[in-house]
């Protein structure tokens, strides 16, 4: 099973951001993950980690929901 973490930057305001992901995964993988957590955090951070591993990094990718999904499921 799969835990994916979801770093967003609290002064921002990515939380929508952060809940959208997270919503996404849910809704498409439910009982495939272990959870998808929400981490608070600063200096313009939103990073999306699976069991660790970071798929998608806002300073290095294109915002995409749809995106974020495929590379998760690609982890399971």
């Amino acid at each position: 099973m799969t835990t994916v973490e979801i770093e967003y930057c609290v002064p921002c305001g990515f939380l929508s951001r952060a809940e959208d992901v997270q919503h996404a995964l849910l809704t498409s993988f439910g009982e495939e993950l272990d959870a998808v957590t929400l981490e608070t955090g600063d200096r313009g951070v939103f990073i999306v980690r699976a069991d660790g591993d970071v798929v998608f990094d806002k300073q290095q990718d294109e915002y995409d929901v749809d995106e974020i999904v495929r590379s998760v499921r690609e982890r399971l």
